[in-house]
C-alpha cells in the first residue's frame, strides 16, 4: 500500500476548515496519527497504546491540557 493509498480518519469535531485535527489510519498491522496542517510528520503506533490512550481521553485525564 502506497502512502497515497492510506485512508485517513479524522473526528468529527474537529473544525470546519479542517486545520485543527488529528487524523488516523490503520497501515501495516500499526495506526498512523499525523496533524492534518502538517500531514509530512507522521507518529506510527501500536492499537495496544492507542486504546490506553484513548481510555485515558475518555477517564478524563488529559483535561487540564486544553481547558
Amino acid at each position: 500500500m502506497s502512502a497515497s493509498e492510506i485512508k485517513w480518519q479524522k473526528s468529527s469535531f474537529s473544525g470546519g476548515g479542517g486545520e485543527n485535527c488529528v487524523e488516523l489510519a490503520e497501515h501495516d498491522g500499526g495506526i498512523l496519527m499525523r496533524e492534518s496542517d502538517d500531514p509530512s510528520r507522521v507518529v506510527v503506533t501500536s492499537r495496544e497504546k492507542l486504546q490506553a490512550f484513548l481510555l485515558g481521553v475518555k477517564a478524563g485525564e488529559f483535561d487540564h491540557l486544553v481547558e
